[in-house]
Order: structure tokens, then C-alpha cells, then sequence
């Protein structure tokens, strides 16, 4: 059955990537989407979105979404960043919902700059039970309409910077929500914990640069780890860049993106390395778009487009 084939295949994709939230291999370019300390890092209004396909080849494997905005404010001597997400993760008959306000203060500390952050969410999970096909009629095990529920769900996060350094650190879902569907059907949600760090390295060029990172993502149960390789090229206004991702166990990708007028677009793709196989990988595309805001001038807005940083 159709149904049940594909319930083994979350499961599976759940014990391999070791959290609920789908995982974004360019996780360096939507940071918000897991560290809310990460809004209003830099003065700009920045502007996110990515696209992940779920093993291609297979019928309604799905797809995750992530679109999110955040900017920063100058309060006094204190500066904060404010931001909202939308997230939409879909597979078979099951998909997730989430809204998120999220907000952040930097601040001064060792030599760079440290920032906390939280978020407020708004789960909705989703069953679409009238489209399951059950080949010896009804079961009371399986819902036979669409069912949904709602919770409301916390996220902290803590993140630092400092000249070619960053070290970002986050916890998602940390009330462990219980989100009830109809009469009969719940879902469990997991806390998940997030670790992530770079370092950029400047060659003896000053076009190039070179930037290990990694992260770490755990529920306390499973786990899931991306080592990351990129090589950037970077000449006035215009950037180029490629790499290699390598997550032990799980899946091997290469990607490749650019940066021009201020938008930043990243094409990749995951390859598996276990389980179903390297051609049913995924493909992914990230878009970033970061402009300047002057809002200091007698209400008047004025904004220019800048290069992606």
C-alpha cells in the first residue's frame, strides 16, 4: 500500500536526518530557519527562502519550504533584530506547519558580537486522511478524512561572531508539544538541539576564500552531521562560490551559487549514500536578498540593493 509504504519512508528519513524538521543542507544560508539569534545579525533587511525536494523517483515524497524575513533595530545604545518564518514540510499523506516570530539583542562581548534569541510557533500537523487507499477496506488504525491540529511551541538560540569566526547554537521546540488530531490521533513532537560553526579562510588572494563548517543537529536519540567545504570567489560587486557537503552515514551533495545585485541564488544536490540510493537524492535551491535601510531621516525610507555577505 501506498500509504503504509510511505509512513516507512518517514520513519526512515526521521531516524537518518535525527530530527522532525526537515534538513537543509545549505544550512549556513538560512540560519534563522533554526537559530533565532541569528535575525538582525547584520543592519540590512534580509530576506530567505529555500526549497528542498524530497527522493526524487518516488510518488508523493514531498517537499520542505522555508521562506523568512528579519531586520535590525538601533534602540538607544542596544541593538535587536525582529523576524517572521514560514516553514511547510509535506510527505505522503503527512505535512507540518509552522509560523514563527522570532526576535533577538546583540551585543559586545570578547571581542565580537553575541546575540540571544527566541521564538514564538505555531505548529499545525496535518493528515490528509481522505486520500488513503486501503486495500482490505477501512481500518480503525488509519483516519479515513483529513485531520489537524495546532500547539504553541518555543525556540532559543544563541550565536557569536567575530572577524572570520562563527559559532551559532539553538534549541527548537523545546515544549515538546503534544498536537492532537481528531479524537484518536496525536503527535509527539520532539525537542531538537542544533550546533553549528564556520570559519573563513583568506588565501593569498584576496579574491578567494575558503570556508570549513559543520553541523550538528540531535534529538538526544539520533543524531545527523554535515561537514561542509566551500571555496568562494569574490571580484567588487559579484561572488561566486562552490562546494561539498558530506553528512557521515547519510548522503553525500555538491553545490554551487552566486551572488549579483544583491541576490544571492544556491543550487544543490543531496545524493544519498545508504538506504534508497544515490539517484533518488534531493534537490535544493536557496535565495537571499539583503538591502539597506535608512530610516533615520525624517521618515524618509531610503534603500539601496548591496552584495550578499
Amino acid at each position: 500500500m501506498l500509504f503504509i509504504l510511505l509512513l516507512g519512508m518517514g520513519s526512515v528519513f526521521m531516524r537518518v536526518s535525527a530530527q522532525q524538521d526537515g534538513a537543509f543542507q545549505q544550512y549556513w544560508q538560512v540560519e534563522s530557519q533554526w537559530c533565532p539569534a541569528a535575525v538582525g545579525r547584520t543592519p540590512q533587511l534580509a530576506i530567505n527562502a529555500a526549497f528542498q525536494s524530497h527522493a526524487m523517483g518516488f510518488e508523493d515524497a514531498g517537499s520542505t519550504l522555508f521562506a523568512g524575513v528579519d531586520m535590525a533595530m538601533q534602540l538607544g545604545k542596544s541593538r535587536h533584530g525582529v523576524g517572521a518564518n514560514f516553514y511547510n514540510d509535506l510527505i505522503g499523506l503527512f505535512s507540518r506547519k509552522s509560523f514563527a516570530a522570532q526576535y533577538a539583542n546583540h551585543f559586545k562581548m570578547a571581542g565580537g558580537t553575541f546575540s540571544w534569541g527566541i521564538e514564538a510557533d505555531l505548529l499545525s500537523e496535518e493528515i490528509n486522511g481522505s486520500d488513503v487507499d486501503l486495500a482490505d477496506g477501512s481500518d480503525p488504525a488509519f483516519p479515513s478524512s483529513d485531520l489537524t491540529g495546532t500547539a504553541f511551541d518555543l525556540g532559543f538560540g544563541l550565536y557569536y561572531a567575530r572577524e572570520a569566526l562563527t559559532i551559532g547554537l539553538s534549541g527548537q521546540h523545546l515544549l515538546a508539544p503534544t498536537v492532537t488530531m481528531g479524537e484518536t490521533n496525536e503527535f509527539n513532537v520532539k525537542r531538537q538541539f542544533n550546533l553549528s560553526g564556520a570559519y573563513n579562510i583568506r588565501l593569498k588572494s584576496p579574491l578567494y576564500t575558503i570556508t570549513p563548517s559543520v553541523m550538528f543537529r540531535t534529538d538526544l536519540a539520533d543524531y545527523r552531521a554535515d561537514l561542509t567545504c566551500r571555496v568562494q570567489y569574490e571580484y567588487e560587486k559579484r561572488r561566486m562560490y562552490g562546494g561539498v557537503n558530506y553528512s557521515p552515514m547519510h548522503s553525500v551533495a555538491l553545490f554551487f551559487g552566486g551572488t549579483l545585485h544583491g541576490i544571492d541564488l544556491c543550487y544543490s544536490y543531496e545524493a544519498n549514500t545508504e538506504g534508497i540510493g544515490m539517484l533518488a537524492g534531493q534537490h535544493e535551491v536557496t535565495l537571499a536578498y539583503r538591502m539597506d535601510l535608512d530610516l533615520g531621516k525624517k521618515g524618509r525610507n531610503l534603500h539601496k540593493s548591496v552584495r550578499w555577505l
